[in-house]
Parts: C-alpha cells; structure tokens; sequence
C-alpha cells in the first residue's frame, strides 16, 4: 500500500510539473517530456553514462576512504577519552569549516588534480563519520565486553561477536548520511575544478542557460543515488534494526 501510495505522489508531481510547463511555455521551465528526451539522448549517446561513471567513481572512493578512517578515528576516540579531549576541538573545527571552503583550499594548494577533488570530499566527510561512531563507541555495554574478557574471546572475537553488533547501527546511521553528504559535495568539487562529471556537466549546461539539460543530468543523478538507496543503505538499515519490534 506505502509503495501504491508513493508511485501516486511521484505521478501527481510529474502532472503539476507538466502543467506549470504547459501554463508558463517557457524554456526556463521545460517539461517532463522534454527532460526524459534530454536523458534518452545523451544515454544513448554514452555522453551521461561517461560523466555519470566518472562521478560515481570519485564518489565510491570518496566514501570509502571517509568511511574507513571516520569509522577508525570515531571509535579511538570514543574507546580513549585522552585521545577524545586532544582531538574534539579538532572535530568541531573542521565540522564548522563550509565544505566550499575545504575544496577551494584543496584546489588552491595541490592544484587541480583528482587527488585534491578526492581529498577534498574526504576531508568534509570524515569529521562527521568520527562523530556518530565516536557516540556509537561511547554506547558500547561494558558488562558485554567484561564478559568478553572473562571468556578471554581474543580481540577479534569480542569485535566480531561483542562490538560490531552494537556499533553496527552507528555506522549504517554514518553511511546514509554520508552518501546523501557526498554526492551534493562531489558535484561542487567537480564544478569548481574538474573537466570531466556531473558537476561539470552542470557548469556547461549553466553557462548556455540549458534548463533541460540541468534538470535531466540532476534526474538522472538523483535516480542512480536514489537506487542505491533502496537496494543497499535501506536493507542493510533493516538488517541492522531486525531486533527492533
């Protein structure tokens, strides 16, 4: 029925869209019909299945180095109150840095490399990664983990069985987040610096006041980002709160 339900809103915003576009009949607000053409074209012509890749790419590994470290630094952090106190005024520091900051300063000292768009997104991601596992490390039970150590399970046993199932909801809570995060810091580093992505790809359509363009390369974006939601955040997140009634 909720799947019913959100096919009928999706359905009404595509009817309103069309008859804002039929009411005003300007380019500056082009029809659905104009912007799935739009996307047909250019995924035909492999022209947005290249600047999709490409972003996607520098997404992934974006994501997967925040994740790594985040997820690493957040739980020291939350496990050492030492290493909490030296380190939480750098956390607030880079978490109140606009992202538009970073990826200027990146671009201005390493110049216009890939390596500098990818640290970039990295950078403006991680403080918050360490942030939810940090809360997630401080939850830990510690009657689990004594428990633990009186059976002497071994450090990868009391991970694999003890803390990963209680940090496991933290870092799921971090992954969405993150994705949602990275594709929206992505597209500006790549408007800012790169010659190749969805970014750029906006910056030209811009230039040449190409509303179609930027709304079917944003559609078409979104759809993708929008897919792995539903077929990778959204069942590891049940599967994480299985235990929830």
């Amino acid at each position: 029925m909720q799947r019913l339900v959100s096919i009928a809103s999706l359905l009404g915003f595509i009817a309103i869209w069309q008859g804002l576009a039929w009411w005003f009949h300007s380019p500056l607000l082009p029809s659905p019909v104009e912007v799935f053409a739009t996307v047909g074209r250019d995924v035909q012509s492999g022209e947005l299945p290249y600047h999709l890749g490409i972003t996607l790419a520098r997404l992934s590994v974006s994501f997967l180095i925040a994740m790594s470290l985040g997820c690493a630094l957040g739980i020291a952090m939350g496990r050492h109150p030492w290493l909490d106190r030296v380190l939480d005024a750098w956390l607030t520091l880079f978490l109140n840095i606009p992202a538009l900051v970073i990826i200027i300063l990146c671009y201005v000292w390493l110049g216009l490399t890939e390596f500098a768009a990818i640290l970039a997104v990295v950078v403006n991601k991680l403080p918050n990664v360490a942030v939810t596992l940090r809360e997630g490390a401080r939850a830990l039970d510690p009657k689990l983990l004594e428990m633990a150590h009186c059976y002497r399970l071994g450090r990868w046993k009391t991970f694999r069985h003890v803390v990963w199932p209680q940090l496991y909801p933290f870092v799921i809570a971090a992954s969405r987040t993150g994705l949602a995060l990275i594709w929206k810091i992505i597209l500006v580093v790549e408007l800012l610096g790169r010659s190749n992505g969805m970014g750029y790809q906006l910056h030209l359509f811009f230039q040449l006041f190409d509303v179609t363009g930027i709304l079917a390369y944003t559609l078409a974006f979104v759809v993708v980002i929008q897919l792995l939601e539903w077929s990778v955040l959204k069942p590891l997140d049940r599967y994480a709160n299985r235990w929830r009634p």
